[in-house]
């Protein structure tokens, strides 16, 4: 998008306003924290794939079952994932290109099609989640079956990404509000629940993986937080969004996006972490088998009440929504980025919802179906991480803006913790023994 630095305000349209708005910014002819509100959208689009309904299957498992024990992981995957999306930020405001664009030109042939084939297979694993979960969502607040709540779920996602139509502004402000009701629901539950606050804070810093179940739940988290679409995604948000007349500009422009991934993701990541301290609060004591969302809607009736089930389910409705329609934005930049090839919206919404037609056509279980793609996700997560590490460092690609080495290093800690749980998964799906986890 052009700068929109000389459109009178009072006359364009909701995100030509934004962009001259943060122009004025950035040339320092406004301050305050108001001024601040133009650059407030690409993290807070990303972080809904951080609360979506993937989250939702793992981390009720991770409470019900091991209760706060898990907590580290959820930090841990946050804090790796502020440095990554902070990454992508930077790639797409620095070369005003996005992360599958820059890919395509810099690496073979071979390799760039073997990242589109399974970053493909990671968007589609995304969107089952994500549109399962606001399918029963709906079926089960509704009492209807989970047929109808899936193409209730699939139109009101197309209708949100009609919006793209009329500029990035309108629907950033939708699914911020969305992002809301995700929040303001798990502060409700956590007044209910009553957590117990200092196990909470402990199991938050001090690592523990009970068993292999354990160890299959901690790369779902990781996969369910860390997301390999929403990597992509941010850098798309970022480009030409509100474009730096230098240098100076763009340094005040990374300080913004820096401290709105931060906040955003920071969110996020206390979502998540209520997420877990809801179910150990709720079901670990006397229904530590719970895995299912259903089952835990049904359990939290007679338990908490009915409100409070139905705030449970308002709270997975808003995160499948806003998740579904982000992760049909985040699969046409990788399309278009790595093939250089774009279809019509509907009917790139239509093929991302034919894999969770499927599942439910077989009668696969709905909420084991999104915890596997949650470990599916993490699997594939490295392509994009790694990709975005060489490319960041590269001054080839990032001019005066390549990672400083403590950066790098953080970067590459990172991405080895995610590639070493993902080898105890590998191995422990082979039938490898693994005696610190008890061999199980």
């Amino acid at each position: 998008m052009a700068r929109m630095t000389s459109v009178s305000p009072r006359k364009s349209s909701l995100s030509e306003r934004t962009v001259f708005a943060g122009s004025e910014r950035l040339a320092g002819r406004r301050r305050g924290l108001r001024s601040l509100l133009p650059f407030a959208g690409p993290a807070i689009i990303a972080s809904v794939a951080y609360m979506d309904p993937g989250n939702f299957a793992t981390n009720i498992q991770a409470g019900a079952k091991y209760n706060y024990d898990l907590l580290w992981v959820v930090l841990l995957a946050n804090i790796v994932a502020m440095l990554f999306q902070a990454l992508s930020a930077k790639l797409g405001i620095v070369t005003g290109r996005n992360l599958p664009e820059i890919c395509r030109d810099s690496f073979p042939r071979w390799i760039v099609w073997g990242m589109w084939g399974v970053s493909e297979i990671a968007a589609m694993a995304t969107d089952l989640a994500e549109f399962l979960g606001g399918a029963i969502g709906l079926s089960l607040l509704f009492g209807m079956p989970l047929l109808y709540g899936m193409i209730i779920t699939g139109v009101v996602t197309y209708a949100i990404l009609i919006l793209e139509q009329k500029g990035f502004r309108p629907i950033e402000l939708l699914i911020c509000g969305l992002v809301g009701v995700i929040g303001l629901s798990y502060l409700i539950e956590l007044f209910i629940v009553t957590p117990d606050w200092s196990a909470a804070a402990f199991h938050s810093i001090i690592p523990k993986l009970d068993d292999a179940d354990a160890v299959t739940l901690a790369v779902g988290i990781i996969g369910a937080t860390v997301m390999p679409h929403a990597i992509y995604l941010h850098s798309g948000l970022t480009q030409n969004r509100i474009v730096p007349k230098d240098e100076g500009e763009r340094h005040k422009l990374l300080r913004l996006s820096h401290g709105e991934v931060i906040l955003a993701l920071g969110f996020a990541g206390l979502v998540n972490m209520a997420m877990v301290m809801m179910a150990a609060a709720a079901f670990h004591a006397g229904h530590s088998d719970v895995a299912e969302i259903e089952t835990a809607y049904h359990i939290l009736t007679p338990l908490l009440g009915a409100g409070a089930a139905a705030v449970f389910l308002t709270s997975l409705i808003a995160s499948g929504v806003s998740s579904s329609a982000v992760g049909t934005m985040a699969g046409q930049v990788i399309m278009q980025g790595f093939v250089n090839f774009r279809i019509p919206l509907w009917l790139r919404r239509l093929v991302t919802m034919v894999p969770a037609f499927v599942v439910v056509a077989l009668g696969v279980n709905a909420t084991e179906a999104l915890v596997i793609s949650q470990v599916i996700l993490s699997l594939v997560l490295p392509v994009p991480m790694i990709a975005l590490l060489i490319l960041t460092r590269r001054p080839s690609v990032m001019g005066d803006f390549a990672n400083t080495r403590l950066t790098s290093f953080s970067a590459c800690g990172a991405a080895a913790i995610v590639l070493f749980l993902n080898g105890l998964l590998i191995l422990q799906t082979f039938g490898v023994t693994l005696p610190f986890l008890g061999g199980n």
